[in-house]
C-alpha cells in the first residue's frame, strides 16, 4: 500500500478520530461532534483507507484502538489542540461557557474543595459543569494522556520527580503541574481508645492493628515506605480505598489509621476521633493539580486551574 499523502488528507478526519480516541464511543465522539454515527463512522472509514489501519475495533459498548492509533494519537491531539489555541487563544468566557470538566480526586480532597468550586461556578460561570471521579492511582498520566480527565488532583511524589528529572535533563515534559496546598498527616483513633493515653511510641504505633487509605488496594503506603526506612513495619489488617470509610471504621474500632490533619473536622465525626502526631517523621504531602501541556494550552482550562487554585486559597485560609 501506498504511503498516505499528508497534503490531500482532510484535516476533518483527525478531528473525528481525536474524538472517537478520547471517547472511545462512536455515539459519544458523534454528540461532541454534532454529527450523526454514521458520518462518524464514514469519516473513521475514510481514515482507515488513508492510514492503511482499522485504527479502531468494537469492544463492548465501545471501541479499542490500534497500537497505530495508539501511537498517531498523542501527536494528533496535541497538533490539533495547539492549532486550536492559535486560532482561538482567547475565546472562553466562563458566564457564557457550556463547557464540561472531568475532575479526578480522592474524596478528602473532594471534601476540600469542591464547595468552593461550585461557589465559583455559580457566582462565574453557571453554564459549567464538572463530574468529579475517584483517584485511583498515584500516577494518573497515561490517563490524562488519553482525555479520561482534565486535571488530577492529589500526591504524586513519583510523578513529580521524573518531570523534574526530565527538565533537569533539558527535555520537554508532557504534563505540568501546580501546588495548590500542603497537608500534614495524623495518627487517628476513636476515643477511649488504649492508644489515646499516654506517650504515642514507635513500639506501640507499630504493635497496633492499623486501617490503610489505599487507592489500589496495595496494603503498603508512604507510611510504610517511612517505617521500612527506619527497619520497623505495622500491620495492616485492612484496606479502603476512601477517607471518609476510614474515618467512620475508625470511630467504631479499635484500628488506628492515618489521615489528612485537615480532613478531620470534614469528616462529621471529629468529636468522635483522637489525633496524635506520628513518632517518626513523615514529610508533609504536597497536593497538586497534574495535566497534559496539551490541554494546558486552552483557555477554558486556564480558567479551571485558576479557580481551583481560588477553591484551595479559600479552603484552607479557613483552616
Amino acid at each position: 500500500m501506498a504511503a498516505p499523502n499528508f497534503r490531500t488528507l482532510d484535516l476533518n478526519l483527525l478531528r473525528v478520530f481525536d474524538q472517537v480516541m478520547a471517547e472511545r464511543n462512536l455515539t459519544r465522539a458523534a454528540r461532541n461532534l454534532n454529527m450523526t454515527q454514521p458520518a462518524v463512522s464514514n469519516a473513521l472509514n475514510r481514515l482507515r483507507d488513508a492510514l492503511g489501519d482499522r485504527l479502531v475495533g468494537r469492544s463492548g459498548y465501545g471501541v479499542e484502538p490500534t497500537p497505530r492509533a495508539l501511537a498517531l494519537w498523542p501527536a494528533i491531539s496535541d497538533a490539533l489542540r495547539q492549532l486550536e489555541a492559535s486560532i482561538t487563544p482567547g475565546d472562553f468566557v466562563a458566564s457564557e461557557s457550556t463547557t464540561s470538566f472531568t475532575l479526578a480526586m480522592a474524596d478528602a480532597t473532594a471534601a476540600e474543595l469542591m464547595l468552593g468550586l461550585v461557589e465559583i461556578m455559580e457566582s462565574d460561570a453557571p453554564g459549567v459543569s464538572m463530574r468529579c471521579v475517584p483517584l485511583t492511582t498515584r500516577d494518573p498520566r497515561r490517563l490524562l494522556d488519553e482525555g479520561q480527565m482534565d486535571v488530577a488532583v492529589g500526591f504524586f511524589p513519583a510523578v513529580l520527580a521524573d518531570l523534574t528529572a526530565q527538565a533537569q535533563a533539558g527535555g520537554m515534559a508532557a504534563f505540568d503541574h501546580q501546588r495548590l496546598y500542603d497537608g500534614q498527616y495524623v495518627c487517628v483513633m476513636r476515643k477511649d481508645h488504649p492508644l489515646s493515653r499516654g506517650p504515642m511510641t514507635l513500639d506501640r504505633f507499630c504493635k497496633a492493628r492499623h486501617m490503610l487509605v489505599s487507592f489500589s488496594g496495595r496494603p503498603f503506603g508512604f507510611i510504610d515506605e517511612a517505617l521500612a526506612s527506619l527497619g520497623r513495619k505495622r500491620r495492616v489488617v485492612l484496606t479502603v480505598n476512601q477517607f471518609f470509610t476510614a474515618g467512620r471504621v475508625v470511630a467504631g474500632s479499635d484500628l488506628l489509621t492515618v489521615l489528612p490533619r485537615h480532613f478531620i473536622d470534614v469528616t462529621g465525626r471529629a468529636d468522635e476521633l483522637v489525633q496524635r502526631e506520628l513518632p517518626f517523621d513523615v514529610p508533609p504531602v504536597h497536593v497538586d493539580a497534574l495535566w497534559h501541556r496539551r490541554q494546558g494550552q486552552r483557555s477554558d482550562h486556564a480558567w479551571l486551574r485558576l479557580a481551583l487554585a481560588a477553591a484551595a486559597r479559600k479552603a484552607f485560609a479557613q483552616t
